[in-house]
């Protein structure tokens, strides 16, 4: 059921993402990939984790890694505040919480709006985006969820 969702946008033509601030930069992620959103909650601390892998959160008798997405993409630290919230994702079969300052929007952007990442990045970093999308006056970094967390130690938990 979810592949036929997944093919319908594909062929579409449209992309439906969710966007998020870190710092003063704007990220999305596929709609697809987001389970639920949730605010701001503490997470028990795993030790000799990731400096990216804040610990673990009880999603309703699933223990789930949180990720902040700031230090996972080499920006600093996020001080979260009420405004903080926690994106559930599914990455390859696993739930994973990303921490963001705020969730901004749910938008439906045209597959020809999407642009390539630049190439003053080296290959590796490149792989993380999957796009750039203008929209309005923003720059909107397109996140691939599966590039950044590729590996099982990205998601120790």
């Amino acid at each position: 059921m979810q592949e036929t969702a997944n093919n319908n946008v594909a062929t579409s033509g449209y992309l439906e993402i969710i966007s998020f601030h870190l710092g003063k930069q704007v990220f999305c992620v596929n709609i697809m990939s987001v389970r639920e959103i949730r605010g701001w909650a503490p997470s028990t601390t795993l030790p000799h984790s990731p400096r990216h892998v804040l610990g673990v959160i009880n999603l309703r008798g699933s223990v789930i890694p949180v990720i902040d997405m700031a230090i996972r993409l080499g920006l600093p630290a996020i001080k979260p505040t009420e405004r903080s919230a926690i994106i559930v994702t599914n990455i390859a079969g696993k739930l994973v919480g990303l921490l963001v300052e705020n969730v901004s929007d749910m938008i439906t952007v045209k597959n020809a709006d999407l642009q390539p990442a630049p190439d003053v990045l080296p290959a590796a970093e490149r792989a993380l985006t999957k796009a750039i999308i203008p929209v309005d006056e923003q720059m909107i970094c397109y996140l691939d969820l599966d590039a950044l967390f590729s590996t099982a130690d990205e998601m120790a938990a």
